[in-house]
């Protein structure tokens, strides 16, 4: 039975869903850890079937803006990317 990978976190508002993923690599023999994060808008089509997209409406932007800052938060908090956050608050 193949298990389905699931997101470290979600964050959503509304339709707009956040989710942060815990990647892992290999690189010359030593094994390091890393996350990324995807965006997406729930919808129904016209048969009420629930789908999911990357594709953004205009009003969507705002709550879309917010679970981004959370999930970029939440990544700080975690020290993710800590040189990238130093070079902004530099």
């Amino acid at each position: 039975m193949e298990t389905k990978n699931k997101p470290e976190k979600v964050f959503s508002t509304g339709a707009i869903q956040v989710s942060v993923w815990k990647n892992e690599a290999v690189k010359d023999g030593n094994k390091s850890e890393f996350r990324t994060v995807s965006i997406q808008r729930r919808y129904a089509d016209k048969s009420g079937e629930w789908k999911s997209t990357s594709t953004l409406r205009i009003n969507d932007l705002p709550k879309a803006s917010l679970v981004l800052n959370k999930a970029f938060e939440y990544l700080v908090m975690k020290g993710q990317d800590a040189e990238f956050v130093e070079e902004i608050v530099a």
